[in-house]
């Protein structure tokens, strides 16, 4: 990924050294296994420990003749540790190696997604915790539709989010596990028993059934919850993006100083941070599907996944970190316009109040049909005469006899739409929603 969105903590996990540092650790995990066994000396392992070290271009070097960067690896610890190097690798294949320091370098990458969501999470309680009681337009289409509340708005969004960080969670889990077993998954020159503890040292679940490789459904399960998670970024930034048109303005994204919004209309402040983050989660989303098609792999194995993965591990997870870490810091800094959103709820002269008034009128004994005709009749009229549909209700002879002065006036209060919103918070920020 381009250091443009790769964040420093997330940057190193997936450097050339600490790849290769993931590699060791294996390696002298299976060495420390063998050792317990009684299979290899435990003055080897020490001197393995104490000796084995990386050289990324010595690495490198001997990659351009040997062309396998494992083998290239070995060759250059044993330059380092000298005659018991022997003992590393020892009836291991490549995928050995490789595919558990992935689900090393996986769940240090993970971790710190879960991090990154669990902040996001706060930020947006906060947000919504602050603006709860603030009415603004709730819009179907795009279209107004009836009052809602910004703390609502957010609240909703905690709840989804919410939700992905149990995705997110059960996606490492699922690639929180190694394999030890030899060409092929057989064993033949290794044993469970190895593998256990080779694993257990390395705070690894064992795949229950490796071939050559662990197998990339568990790949596919948390790139997967990386793509629903951005689909969620996106739901959001476009509900940012949108409610910052001109045209509604009910929020602005965070403006520094010195900030520049275009290079030809200096009066610009584009809703850049949501547009960015768009499409980032476009390319999260897109590497999902490349996780998908390397399932499906030959016989044991081949070597197909390899290198989709050698670019989807580090740049979802970059990706991931960046968008969420960039989302909360907009969050943080979102200007909301209440009296902006008081305003825009009158664009449609109080049109929103029609469902109010057809309930009005069915409980005092008009037949749906009947009194959706005569509510639609005021509504349209209040459209094309751009004055407020209240005032035309309670202009109308028959709406007045119907349901009388004290009615009309419980009818029009925007607090109505309201009344259960703190039975929606007490679900969304309960202890019990958090596990669900």
């Amino acid at each position: 990924m381009i250091e443009r969105y790769t964040r420093p903590e997330m940057g190193r996990i997936w450097t050339l050294e600490n790849r290769y540092r993931a590699w060791l650790a294996v390696e002298v995990a299976v060495c420390e296994a063998w050792a317990e066994l009684g299979r290899i000396p435990a003055e080897a392992v020490k001197t393995i420990r104490d000796k084995a070290d990386i050289d990324v271009e010595r690495i490198l070097t001997i990659e351009e003749t040997t062309r396998h960067d494992v083998i290239a690896f070995l060759t250059s610890l044993e330059e380092k540790v000298g005659p018991e190097a022997r003992f590393i690798h020892l009836g291991c294949t490549s995928s050995d190696i490789v595919d558990t320091a992935n689900a090393l370098l996986l769940v240090q990458a993970g971790e710190l997604i879960l991090k990154d969501l669990r902040a996001l999470l706060q930020t947006l309680e906060g947000l919504a915790r602050r603006h709860k009681g603030v009415l603004c337009m709730g819009r179907t289409h795009g279209i107004h539709a009836e009052p809602t509340s910004f703390g609502l708005k957010m609240a909703g969004f905690h709840a989804e989010f919410a939700r992905h960080l149990k995705r997110v969670e059960a996606g490492l889990e699922s690639v929180r596990v190694g394999k030890i077993s030899g060409a092929v998954g057989t064993y033949a020159f290794l044993s469970p028993e190895l593998e256990q503890k080779a694993l257990g040292r390395l705070g690894l679940k064992v795949d229950p059934h490796s071939t050559q490789i662990i197998q990339r459904d568990r790949y596919a399960h948390f790139f997967t919850s990386l793509a629903v998670m951005a689909g969620g970024v996106e739901r959001l930034c476009v509900e940012l993006r949108h409610l910052q048109r001109t045209e509604v303005l009910e929020v602005e994204e965070g403006f520094a100083k010195g900030q520049k919004g275009s290079s030809a209309m200096p009066h610009k402040k584009n809703p850049i941070s949501a547009e960015n983050m768009s499409g980032l989660s476009r390319l999260l989303r897109s590497n999902a599907l490349a996780a998908l098609e390397d399932q499906a792999l030959w016989h044991e194995r081949d070597i197909s996944h390899s290198s989709v993965e050698r670019v989807i591990m580090p740049d979802s997870t970059i990706l991931a970190d960046y968008v969420l870490t960039r989302l909360a810091r907009l969050l943080e800094g979102l200007v909301v316009k209440p009296e902006r959103m008081r305003e825009n709820m009158e664009r449609s002269f109080g049109l929103y109040f029609s469902q109010r008034v057809l309930t009005g009128l069915i409980a005092a004994g008009l037949p749906r049909q009947q009194a959706y005709e005569a509510v639609q009749r005021l509504a349209m009229q209040s459209w094309e005469s751009r004055r407020p549909f209240p005032d035309l209700v309670r202009e109308d002879a028959d709406m007045r006899a119907r349901l009388g002065e004290a009615a009309l006036t419980e009818l029009f209060d925007p607090a109505y739409y309201l009344q259960h919103e703190d039975a929606i918070f007490a679900r969304v920020f309960s202890a019990d929603a958090a596990e669900n």
